[in-house]
């Protein structure tokens, strides 16, 4: 019996399929913008350093993912283009509108990231076809954005079906369903192998050298050998491309083990004060991220770095781990230790480009064991946390905050292109008319 059976239905019962959106960053910008229907679109990353999402018409004009901006600026706005700075609270927001349409039409859903899920459809009667297809036009009807569908009897083959679906839009309308061993033989068999979900460049290479360059390479490759040369995991991804299902539709995701919150800054810091700034903010963005998942921490490391690549900067890079006095998810106290922390790796001189803030050791409340004679987290601290976080999720994000802490930093991120927050800022709905 093969050890990825599945949950008791028999192999040729399961079905999934991956809903994916287009282009999504470039998608959720033209709901807003109607009149950019056909207008080349690119979204930047983070202080608008390079581009993370492109539409066709982008790709047409030979942009690349991951191209710096400050080198394709001049061509991509001759040619008509425009871009956006990344908008991650519309983004976020749009993903949650599309995700529960979704939810309403499939038996089960696992979010996988912000612009795609995987449904199981297992057991599901009629057309799935027809479903695929309705599912794409509810989620336009409801949200305006465009999606492939992918349909297989593993999450790995769903994942290329629906590669294929965006590949031939125009043949296949944006849903392929391969669970006929023909067509799925077809498509595999046209398939690089770089293209395997799972299946990286340098992967690729490795695979290369063993002649195995398509997806049906990789399916009738030895799954014993692969193990052996690589690991379970590709030995997985060969079963799942047989048709075999080795993957779950995941369930709750469990709490994480680190908490990490890293921003570059929007420009170059040289004195302490905007760096505790920052610093701060950090710290206080991961210990919201702590308790959202009911956790709390016993160790903070904080670190701050120059830019790494100018060759006329004097390069710095320095970290340093905090203990708590007890465990804790107190954004005051992660604070105090993460700006002790920074107070001691600090050094005058440098133009520092970026500062973390990660949390370590953590443990659910509740389950760890208490030393009798150690110091504990008062109730009353979180009390005041509980406070802290009811006003933020009613009013926004930094009503409550530290002191520390400012409204709108000077060293934030870099967003000079970035849209308004149509969905998610009463000042930004959107107007019609002048």
């Amino acid at each position: 019996m093969s050890a990825c059976a599945g949950r008791g239905a028999t192999v040729a019962d399961r079905v999934f399929a991956l809903i994916d959106c287009n282009a999504f960053y470039c998608s959720c910008e033209r709901v807003f913008r109607p009149d950019l229907a056909r207008v080349p679109i690119v979204v930047l990353s983070n202080n608008d350093g390079c581009v993370v999402s492109r539409t066709s018409e982008a790709k047409a004009l030979g942009i690349k993912m991951g191209e710096p901006w400050f080198q394709i600026r001049k061509a991509f706005e001759a040619a008509g283009g425009m871009a956006f700075s990344s908008n991650y609270a519309l983004y976020g927001d749009m993903s949650e509108r599309v995700m529960t349409v979704i939810e309403g039409l499939v038996p089960a859903l696992e979010v996988y990231s912000i612009d795609e899920a995987f449904a199981e459809l297992t057991g599901v009667l009629g057309d799935l076809d027809a479903l695929g297809r309705e599912i794409r036009a509810q989620v336009l009807a409801c949200t305006g954005i465009p999606t492939g569908v992918g349909i297989g009897p593993s999450k790995t083959l769903a994942k290329l079906a629906n590669y294929a679906a965006k590949r031939w839009q125009k043949q296949t309308g944006g849903v392929v369903d391969i669970r006929d061993p023909e067509r799925r033989a077809k498509l595999l068999a046209a398939t690089p192998v770089g293209e395997v979900w799972g299946v990286g460049r340098r992967l690729t290479a490795r695979l290369g050298e063993l002649n195995i360059k398509t997806a049906a390479d990789l399916a009738a490759a030895d799954a014993w050998t692969l193990r052996k040369q690589f690991s379970v995991v590709l030995e997985k991804t060969a079963r799942e491309l047989r048709g075999i299902p080795c993957l779950e539709l995941d369930g709750e995701a469990p709490p994480k083990q680190e908490i990490c919150c890293s921003r570059m800054f929007g420009k170059r810091l040289h004195e302490l004060p905007p760096i505790r700034e920052a610093v701060a903010t950090y710290a206080a963005r991961a210990s919201e991220k702590l308790r959202a998942q009911g956790s709390v921490c016993k160790r903070v490391r904080v670190s701050i770095r120059t830019g790494m690549f100018n060759p006329d900067e004097p390069k710095f890079a320095r970290g340093v781990m905090c203990e708590l006095p007890y465990p804790s998810d107190d954004t005051r106290l992660i604070t105090h230790a993460a700006l002790a922390g920074l107070e001691q790796i600090y050094r005058p001189g440098f133009a520092f480009s970026k500062a973390e803030v990660l949390l370590l050791d953590l443990c659910q409340r509740g389950e760890y064991t208490d030393d009798l004679f150690a110091p504990t987290q008062p109730e009353a601290s979180r009390q005041v946390m509980a406070v802290l976080d009811a006003v933020n999720a009613k009013w926004g994000r930094g009503t409550l905050r530290p002191g520390v802490v400012p409204p709108a930093p000077g060293w934030g991120m870099k967003r000079e292109m970035m849209s308004r927050s149509y969905t998610t800022d009463v000042d930004a709905l959107w107007s019609v008319g002048g």
